[in-house]
């Protein structure tokens, strides 16, 4: 017999965490590896009313069969053999690849003792900022997110490691550890720079080309400075994204071979075409960073660039991010990703991200999802691994209550969670999933 995890308003709520996932996920342990010997793992079946693959394509009358912590097929629904297998029935959900966040911030947070944002005065210590990392990490997997960049701090490495080892639970992270900035010196100190995150496991270079939003963006970097950057990390196999907000920053990025814009509040149409002509990635924050600083202001006020005048240059550059966005979507050929800069006090949140793009942006939900999913992968080298629901792919799968193609606040409605094959969350919300 199969055992059946049906949706009911009295099914079983997990929220588990790894150490315990065996209520939600039989046969998956402590530790356990999403690349472990499939013969030892139960075949997971997953029913829903639709399957969203991730490149645009809607499925109905599927159902999807995960095994060793794999996606083993999409098949019609009940054409799997169900003997020994655990099947969640989610009528009314819809499965979609877990969610990518191309730009987050792990470890910040705000102290537990003043409420504010961590900073040079805090007196938290180096495994305090793990653990706050943790937390972050935990919150943003609940909330169907399961793979982040995040750019970065040295407390990502451990919490990555834990995380890959399966000893805690989160989204699959990447790291850039530390940023590459003015103060990083000239050409030669910069190519240093890079040689030694290269050494400490960096999986990705992050470079300040230009100022905060909050001080006017100008660039900050010239541009043998900037090929330096782009150039080494390009040496060591890594990618380079780039915080570059006006066109002359993105430009000079551009030019010295980097992968990926964040932010580009300021960028013209010209400067769109150029990125699209290269082959960059741009990754626009139109809404989230915006308004958890807005929501969180006075626990950010007086520390670093974050004064009133910098949160009045932040609330001018609102509809100019917007403008930006809205002119991307209509240059052809770039590649528009999804990141939030997810920092203290959004972490959870990002899908925000995505529905404002949709409702203010006018991003057609289905492309926004794969904004989000598959072409977010490929931004970072894990195309083959992650963002697609077709066979071979980590199970890194979500179910949401609604339809998210047709009506994108759905992504608020996570009923399911699947990371590697393990179950870390199944909220089911009733029949018909209101």
């Amino acid at each position: 017999m199969h055992r059946q995890v049906a949706v009911s308003r009295t099914a079983l709520v997990c929220l588990a965490p790894v150490w315990a996932v065996g209520a939600c996920a039989p046969g998956a342990g402590p530790g356990a590896s999403e690349a472990g010997d499939a013969a030892d793992e139960p075949t997971v079946v997953i029913r829903a009313d639709r399957i969203l693959d991730g490149r645009g394509e809607r499925l109905t009358g599927q159902e999807l069969v995960v095994r060793g912590g794999r996606i083993e097929g999409v098949a019609e629904v009940g054409a799997t053999a169900t003997d020994d297998a655990v099947v969640y029935e989610l009528p009314g959900a819809t499965l979609l690849p877990g969610l990518i966040d191309t730009h987050v911030h792990l470890g910040w947070h705000f102290d537990a003792e003043t409420g504010r944002l961590h900073s040079a005065e805090s007196t938290d210590s180096a495994e305090d900022r793990v653990l706050y990392a943790a937390e972050n990490a935990w919150t943003m997997l609940m909330s169907g997110v399961t793979t982040v960049q995040s750019l970065g701090g040295p407390e990502d490495v451990p919490l990555r490691d834990a995380i890959a080892r399966g000893s805690l639970p989160g989204p699959r992270v990447l790291t850039s550890i530390e940023p590459i900035t003015a103060g990083s010196g000239g050409p030669d100190e910069i190519r240093a720079r890079v040689d030694a995150l290269a050494e400490a496991g960096a999986d990705v270079i992050k470079i300040f080309a230009s100022a905060s939003i909050r001080v006017g963006g100008a660039p900050t970097l010239s541009q043998e400075q900037l090929d330096a950057a782009c150039g080494r990390a390009s040496d060591h196999s890594l990618r380079a994204v780039v915080h570059a907000h006006g066109p002359e920053s993105a430009r000079r990025s551009a030019l010295a071979g980097c992968r990926q814009i964040e932010h580009g509040a300021l960028l013209d149409r010209e400067t769109l075409e150029f990125l699209a002509e290269r082959g960059l990635f741009y990754d626009p924050h139109t809404h989230l960073i915006f308004e958890n600083y807005f929501a969180n202001q006075d626990r950010y006020l007086g520390i670093g660039n974050y004064t009133e005048e910098g949160f009045q240059q932040m609330r001018a550059a609102v509809p100019t991010a917007l403008g930006a966005f809205r002119e991307a979507l209509d240059v052809e050929g770039l590649d528009i990703v999804f990141g939030t800069d997810a920092v203290a006090g959004a972490h959870g949140r990002n899908w925000t991200e995505l529905a404002y793009r949709v409702q203010e942006g006018g991003q057609d939900p289905m492309d926004a999802i794969v904004s989000a999913t598959s072409l977010a992968a490929s931004s970072l080298e894990l195309g083959e691994v992650v963002g697609t629901i077709a066979p071979g792919f980590a199970a890194d799968v979500i179910a949401v209550a609604g339809d998210p193609s047709a009506d994108i606040g759905a992504l608020e409605q996570v009923v399911l969670v699947m990371r590697g094959g393990v179950v870390y969350r199944h909220q089911p919300r009733g029949a018909g999933m209101p």
